[in-house]
């Protein structure tokens, strides 16, 4: 199979890729409209219950104790404005549209796992020597962190807020940072591309997810401070959320760690010294100290949840400059966008 039917191929598993993500997208809008509640089951619940919605299919098990005890005797009423209600107070079409939404997340990884496959034969390389290439490995590592951890919980309400930053950025990828096959620099003909950046792209994965979470626990912990009525209600405690923001970037933080170290090592290989001060180099290491300074605020007495979750949210905005500012204006030895 030529060159040319492999790019042809990659292109097409990408923008299916991004047709069943969008749909996937609006299943999961759809399903996170379902919960909202009724204004007359709003009005009628002086101190609601806090529901963790199973749609059912994979990982839903994970909780059913919990929402054994939330749903006990405290079911959502049926009306003409929710429609048909299932056992755990969920309106028929939203778990029905979260169904569909779920099945289309995995296509959708599929065809994205065979775009990356498809370029990186295409290549004759691991596909991570430019920007392009790059967002593509690291939309595809963060579906398959999320498609994974589904199978172990119920995550569908995860779903939209997850999905529709993958397809941006698969947009900004086929649009603005797209770059035709080319031979590597010499400084990037090594094992260490494979280590160095396949590990950081993870990283960046897992940081991703944690910063949605993250956003998602602020806002979770001003509803509930408020006593506002929305589908929030419905989704985890911000107690819930703010641990599995934490126990992500403890995941995370390693990794980036090993980034970093991996990286120095590559570049005494490449350019005869460990620290250049490069921005690149500069850069990684920024991302470091903030996402240390998370963690360590995190276990600090005295700091908020809050204030800490706040410079995790700091952390993931460094990252998205290193990628999209630094990456393209700043010239340096890492000087390899392909724009």
């Amino acid at each position: 199979m030529s060159d040319l039917t492999l790019a042809q191929l990659s292109m097409l598993s990408l923008y299916s890729a991004m047709g069943v993500f969008t749909l996937a997208m609006i299943g999961y809008a759809v399903y996170l409209s379902g919960l909202m509640p009724a204004r007359t089951e709003a009005r009628s619940e002086a101190q609601p219950e806090r529901v963790l919605v199973s749609v059912g299919g994979p990982g839903a098990g994970a909780s059913a104790a919990e929402r054994g005890a939330a749903n006990d005797g405290a079911s959502a009423p049926a009306g003409p404005s929710r429609g048909r209600v299932s056992d755990d107070g969920v309106p028929m079409r939203a778990r029905k549209a979260a169904g569909m939404a779920w099945t289309l997340t995995i296509l959708g990884t599929v065809l994205l796992t065979a775009s990356v496959v498809l370029r990186g034969l295409e290549v004759h390389r691991a596909p991570l020597g430019n920007m392009f290439e790059f967002a593509l490995t690291g939309s595809m590592f963060l579906m398959l962190a999320y498609v994974g951890w589904s199978f172990r919980r119920d995550l569908r309400w995860l779903g939209l807020f997850l999905v529709t930053p993958v397809l941006l950025t698969l947009g900004l990828a086929i649009t603005i940072w797209y770059a035709e096959a080319t031979e590597l620099m010499p400084s990037l003909k090594s094992y260490w591309l494979v280590i160095h950046v396949t590990v950081a792209t993870l990283s960046i994965a897992i940081f991703a997810i944690g910063a949605m979470l993250g956003a998602l626990y602020l806002w979770q912990s001003r509803l509930e401070a408020e006593g506002a009525t929305s589908f929030m209600n419905r989704l985890p405690s911000a107690r819930q959320l703010e641990k599995l923001t934490h126990g992500l970037h403890v995941i995370g933080f390693p990794l980036w760690t090993f980034t970093l170290i991996a990286g120095a090592i590559w570049a005494r290989q490449a350019w005869g010294a460990y620290w250049n001060w490069d921005p690149k180099e500069v850069w990684t290491f920024v991302i470091w100290v903030v996402y240390a300074a998370y963690l360590h605020a995190r276990v600090t007495s005295g700091w908020k949840p809050q204030s800490a979750t706040w410079i995790a949210l700091a952390g993931f905005g460094c990252i998205i400059l290193n990628y999209a500012v630094v990456n393209v204006y700043f010239v340096g030895q890492h000087s390899y966008s392909g724009l």
